[in-house]
């Protein structure tokens, strides 16, 4: 049963809430994306469905993490496990299933504990891209539920050279938060830089219940692009990024152990990020007017993350860990007729991870610093080749893709001491992709689509080889001959455009066999005496969807109304129950007020339903319920002059006490969400 806040609700829709993605200027709707087919395509020549949030959404909504600008988005939610982590969901799937890219290069990580997606930060992004269900065609494993690019600012050539800049600052009260961007461009016919900085501080925040502990952080991020025109058919491109956050803490890990040690709460003292990335364009002309792109990359993600005793004041569990990845790939674009677009394509990449741990476990002393690595010289080798083929009859578009796949998983060891494994660690998957879609443009505001598609997911570095004591509170154990996931989705759907409106209806059907998770064994793990995890494939896991969208200039004054509809299902058809964790429906209303400038104004209702549609048997009862809620944002602009815009917002207007179903951590002790949030921000231009 769907049941709303329906007070915040009542006072929301008298108020007619203004959209948290109004900015200061008119803002034009996004129409082309790079990500759905791999090049540049109209929206409404894709036959998915698809969300675009650009600069002006990015700045409103007040986040240091990119993952958090998908609330209130149709068909899309954020799984967190504290202030910092915050992972995109799409249709009701996870990290695991969901690509996430920085400028089309994947940050996919076997990560333990945290979210790849707050490894960006959203101060350097330019705009986000979303593909919502499977292309695994262009992507490969993982790309189950969608994509999500992070889009950096971009370098542009110009006719003269030119020099322009900016510098941000702002303030927040719920944390006491600072934070300051800053960013550079040089550009000119030949050569152009972009160069950003940003610099955030925050405390812990302030919840309606209280101060909620371990819930700030620090971070520091640098992001270089660079490009040169060799000529007018050859361009380089050279992508640096780097971002360090220190005192990051997980207080949804917080689990009490025993007298002696109190509560074990996970925490990273530092973490980084690193990527170098760099890719050669060629247009090359002739009758089938080829364009080739072609990168290599490296990226490091190197974090320290250790268990904090309450009682011992200090640390027992101590893992440096790092996982680096090289990757890269080519494709070539062409047309052999007038209506056909042909896309072709190879990539790969081999992370490697080897985590150090040592620990305390000489009860009652907690002192012997034993050293207890989870596995030793793990790889997973990816290579994937792939075609796509798009052809124009009359009104309709048709894409048809197949990729083949091979994912590569092995290890030294598993494990250390008396039950360390040598051997059976090594397993190879082999996958076949593919996709057939087409949409037919009737008009600009009537497009329908169809899109059927199956994708996979290969078994990732910590599903196979570690074994460990999670955040959850249990202590789960890796397989190293899981099977990968196979998806199936079907989609019908229609989106339209038109000057400053647009909407969008999807209906769509996943059905995944061997969905990987990890099952309650009901026994106990001797050493730590934590209740027991197997990662296992399910049978047969389906999830059903219907999303839309619609943004609407109202009578063609300055006023833009949104509201925004999601309605998903999971059934764990294996043990005939709900899907563990599917995020609940939910509403998004808005209206912004968008005339000349100097002024604007926003807010936004985001109002989530109780979810009482819970796993009980494979989650041992550890799953709860979660209660609605609705929040309400209210926010404006002042432009000073033509160079500098002040902006002044209030987050959680209300003051509302809530957590997110997706809340992860020890089920019934979620962290509630921050209370009523002042934020400041001047921005200016040169």
């Amino acid at each position: 049963m769907i049941s709303f806040d329906k007070t915040a609700l009542a006072i929301g829709c008298a108020l007619i809430p203004l959209s948290a993605a109004a900015s200061e200027t008119v803002t034009q709707l996004e129409t082309v994306t790079v990500t759905a087919k791999g090049y540049a395509s109209d929206t409404l020549e894709t036959p998915h469905a698809l969300a675009v949030i650009n600069a002006d959404d990015i700045k409103e909504s007040g986040t240091a993490n990119p993952g958090a600008l998908l609330r209130g988005q149709a068909g899309l939610a954020v799984a967190s496990d504290g202030a910092w982590g915050e992972n995109p969901v799409i249709r009701g799937l996870k990290k695991e299933h969901v690509v996430v890219l920085v400028d089309g290069v994947r940050i996919n990580s076997a990560q333990p504990q945290g979210a790849i997606a707050s490894m960006i930060d959203a101060g350097q992004l330019e705009r986000a891209e979303v593909v919502k269900g499977p292309v695994s065609v262009l992507y490969g494993s993982g790309a189950m539920g969608g994509v999500v690019n992070f889009i950096t600012r971009q370098p542009r050539f110009t006719d003269q050279a030119e020099v322009h800049g900016s510098l941000s600052a702002g303030l927040q009260s719920v944390n006491h938060g600072k934070e300051a961007d800053a960013g550079l461009a040089l550009s000119g016919p030949a050569h152009t830089l972009n160069l950003g900085l940003a610099a955030r501080d925050y405390g812990d925040y302030d919840a309606p219940g209280g101060k909620v502990e371990h819930t700030g952080f620090s971070r520091q991020s640098a992001n270089l692009n660079y490009a040169f025109k060799l000529d007018q058919r050859h361009t380089l491109r050279l992508n640096l990024q780097q971002q360090q956050d220190d005192d990051v803490w997980y207080p949804g890990s917080a689990k009490f152990a025993n007298a002696r040690l109190g509560t074990n709460t996970i925490h990273s003292p530092e973490q980084r990020r690193s990527l170098a990335d760099a890719s050669w364009e060629a247009k090359l002309g002739g009758a089938l007017a080829p364009v080739v792109t072609a990168n290599v990359y490296r990226q490091e993600v190197e974090r320290r993350i250790n268990a904090w005793s309450s009682m011992l004041q200090r640390d027992t569990v101590r893992n440096t860990v790092a996982f680096n990845t090289d990757g890269g790939g080519a494709k070539v674009q062409l047309a052999p007729a007038p209506n056909q677009l042909l896309l072709a394509g190879i990539d790969g990449w081999v992370m490697k991870g080897d985590p150090e741990r040592h620990s305390d476990s000489n009860a009652p002393l907690f002192n012997n610093n034993q050293r207890t690595d989870p596995f030793d010289q793990a790889e997973i080798r990816s290579a994937g080749l792939f075609v796509q083929d798009e052809i124009f009859l009359d009104k309709w578009k048709a894409t048809l893709g197949a990729r083949y796949d091979r994912v590569a998983g092995s290890a030294k060891q598993m494990g250390m001491g008396a039950t360390a494994k040598t051997s059976g660690l090594d397993h190879d998957d082999n996958a076949l992709s593919w996709s057939l879609g087409a949409i037919y443009n009737a008009s600009p505001l009537f497009n329908p689509y169809f899109n059927l598609a199956r994708a996979f997911r290969a078994a990732d570095m910590r599903e196979r080889f570690e074994d460990s004591a999670r955040g959850d509170g249990y202590y789960t154990l890796g397989t190293p001959q899981l099977k990968p996931e196979i998806s199936t989705t079907a989609e019908i759907g229609v989106k339209g455009s038109l000057a400053a409106n647009r909407y969008g209806v999807a209906l769509y059907r996943t059905e995944i066999r061997d969905y990987i998770a990890g099952r309650i064994t009901g026994t106990i793990n001797a050493a730590t005496g934590l209740p027991v995890k197997q990662t296992e494939n399910l049978a047969k896991v389906v999830i059903t969807g219907l999303e839309g969208e619609i943004e609407h200039r109202i009578a063609g004054g300055d006023y833009y109304a949104r509201a925004a509809l999601t309605l998903q299902r999971g059934d764990n058809q294996s043990d005939d129950e709900p899907l563990y964790q599917m995020p609940p429906h939910e509403l998004a209303l808005g209206l912004a007020w968008r005339p000349q400038a100097p002024w604007s104004a926003w807010s936004r209702l985001r109002a989530a339903a109780r979810q009482d549609r819970i796993a009980t048997k494979f989650s041992n009862a550890t799953e709860n319920a979660s209660a609605g809620f609705a929040t309400f944002d209210l926010g404006g602009a002042y432009q000073i002059g033509k160079n500098a815009v002040v902006r002044l917002a209030v987050n959680n207007l209300l003051d509302r006490g809530y957590h997110e179903h997706l809340t992860e951590g020890v089920s019934g002790q979620e962290i509630q969400m921050p209370g009523r949030n002042i934020t400041v921000n001047l921005k200016g231009n040169f």
